[in-house]
């Protein structure tokens, strides 16, 4: 297996490398990742100037940082330096996605596109305090997708691991919705941070299974089309 290994942390970032590491067991491994941190850039495409392109020195794996985002890394990686990779790595991701998370993170963007250019994508995403968790698991994890088949049946998943892992759930993406706190300064708007306005409480979400201990496995899609409110809108 031919794996690409990108993040939205940077191309600096210890999860990057910690991917890297343990990637390794299961394939030829090659990295392109953003030069500087991407985090909640979403599928954003740099589409005007120069890309920079940088080469990395990380002993014997190929590696480059690319002066955009983790989109542009995986198209830059097929386009531009023309790698033959039949997967994306994304990640590990310090901080969870869950739920509607997905739609702001470069993580998972970077599975997506690798989705989208007809390639399989999985983004991995630790808690934010520790990665201690997905790394002593991550071949449990890798074990389970491969034992089950995932890479055949789907071509895009979201891996979430909390800290402590008591097992290994399939869920689906759950509600983890957020209120962000902006404070104002003269005409300039600051975040604050956040907090939880709702996390979603049903059994077999994503969240669910993270905030029980489980590592969660996502199928996704990028096919964003309400198909019941279609068929009802068509009946």
């Amino acid at each position: 297996m031919k794996i690409l290994i990108t993040n939205d942390d940077s191309i600096q970032a210890r999860g990057l490398w910690e991917l890297v590491r343990l990637a390794k067991k299961y394939g030829e491994v090659k990295v392109l990742a953003p030069r500087y941190e991407q985090s909640g850039k979403s599928h954003s495409l740099n589409l005007s100037g120069g890309l920079k392109l940088e080469r990395y020195e990380a002993g014997e794996v190929e590696a480059f940082s690319l002066d955009s985002t983790p989109a542009d890394c995986v198209r830059a990686a097929l386009f531009g330096l023309r790698w033959d990779f039949d997967i994306v790595f994304s990640g590990i991701n310090r901080g969870l996605n869950l739920g509607e998370d997905i739609f702001y993170s470069g993580t998972c963007a970077a599975a997506t596109e690798a989705a989208l250019l007809g390639k399989k994508g999985i983004a991995f995403s630790s808690s934010w305090h520790s990665f201690d968790g997905i790394i002593s698991e991550f071949d449990r994890i890798m074990d389970f997708i491969l034992a089950e088949g995932l890479l055949e049946k789907g071509n895009l998943y979201n891996v979430n691991a909390p800290e402590r892992i008591e097992g290994i759930k399939l869920t689906f993406q759950g509600n983890n919705h957020y209120e962000t706190h902006f404070i104002l300064n003269q005409d300039c708007f600051y975040q604050k941070g956040v907090s939880h306005r709702e996390r979603e409480k049903a059994v077999g979400s994503d969240v669910w299974a993270v905030y029980n201990n489980f590592v969660s496995i996502t199928p996704m899609n990028y096919d964003r089309t309400d198909r019941e409110i279609l068929r009802k809108l068509k009946s």
